[in-house]
């Protein structure tokens, strides 16, 4: 069963594009790992300092091995900079029908 991600931050004032530099580039590697079926990012429009990243993942092992990679830990060296809280990450699975 698929997994979903849902990855919330929260720029600290003055970072949004360091944040979004950040997240966009963790697109095109994550797409490219074995088991991950989507990657985007969004940002809200009303608070340009929260971004979203909405992952799909074919099972939890090719989520555990996206957190290992380079860029992941790249990334998370960036965002412990830039964020002003923690990010959120929410795992999700389909709900039973029923």
């Amino acid at each position: 069963m698929p997994l979903i991600v849902l990855a919330e931050c929260r720029a600290a004032p003055g970072q949004e594009d360091r944040l979004r530099t950040a997240l966009e580039a963790m697109i095109e590697p994550s797409l490219d790992e074995p088991g991950c079926l989507a990657y985007r990012t969004y940002t809200d429009p009303n608070h340009p300092a929260s971004m979203v990243v909405i992952e799909e993942w074919a099972t939890p092992r090719a989520l555990m091995e996206h957190f290992t990679t380079p860029h992941f830990r790249h990334a998370q060296q960036v965002l412990d900079l830039v964020l002003t809280e923690p990010m959120t990450l929410r795992r999700l699975v389909a709900a039973s029908a029923g």
